[in-house]
């Protein structure tokens, strides 16, 4: 069995198994396959992709990142030294558990001196439904403090919440979109203008829901955005989009 990519306590390691297992036990269930379908046709066939109903039916689960591309988005934060970073959609806070790893330890390496953690780096998070922000504090602490200083999290709408964050940032160094479709290009707009020359931003399902992200793939190619893309070829398709702006 080859070794996990991420740096981490085995407390962490053993943490993400765990949170990964029963996310994918979840997926694998009849009521979440039936769900995913059904959201999947109205993708095709409707405007509206999103409701009330869908909302009701998600507050319980992780719909979280998959193992293989939390790694790949582990080892793409460490490589770009991201510091600052912006998640969209935390859910139960898997990823961002990731995401806080890579941040904290690039920090350490930017730094001559010792780093205190929760300075020099942070990820900001984002999630509407109060329980699982609830959820996502938890396994936070519960992964100690090589991830839960690392972090802060936004309850809310982010339309409201995520402004007011970004703001007070120097630069945004990646952008992650793990969030239901019609929020990914709100969620760009809001972190374009602090995103840094060479920022990254990662969107999950942009094969699995091409058609509901029209909007989003509309606005990144008109061909002086500056933004660069490229799907790979993970399940569900995720976009590695780099920020490019013309000077």
């Amino acid at each position: 069995m080859s070794s996990s990519p991420v740096i981490a306590s085995q407390k962490v390691l053993d943490l993400l198994q765990r949170l990964h297992a029963a996310s994918l036990a979840q997926e694998r269930s009849l009521s979440v396959r039936l769900w995913l379908l059904t959201r999947h046709l109205r993708s095709l066939f409707v405007k509206k992709t999103w409701s009330s109903q869908d909302d009701n039916f998600t507050k319980d689960k992780f719909i979280a990142l998959e193992a293989d591309k939390s790694e790949f988005l582990y080892l793409l934060a460490r490589s770009t030294g991201a510091t600052t970073i912006v998640e969209a959609g935390t859910s139960f806070g898997v990823s961002t558990i990731y995401l806080a790893l890579a941040a904290g330890q690039n920090a350490a390496a930017l730094s001559s001196s010792p780093v205190t953690p929760g300075q020099g780096a942070k990820v900001i998070a984002t999630e509407k439904e109060p329980e699982k922000a609830k959820r996502a504090r938890e396994h936070w602490k519960e992964a100690g403090p090589e991830v839960e200083l690392w972090i802060t999290l936004l309850e809310g709408d982010l339309n409201e919440t995520l402004p007011v964050e970004v703001n007070k940032a120097d630069k945004i160094d990646l952008l992650l979109l793990d969030i239901w479709t019609p929020l990914a290009l709100p969620a760009l707009k809001i972190a374009q203008p602090k995103l840094r020359p060479g920022a990254l931003i990662i969107a999950d399902n942009t094969t699995g829901f091409r058609t509901a992200y029209k909007d989003f793939f509309d606005y990144i190619h008109v061909p002086k955005s500056g933004f660069k893309s490229m799907t790979t070829p993970f399940k569900g398709g995720l976009e590695v989009i780099v920020y490019l702006p013309t000077v």
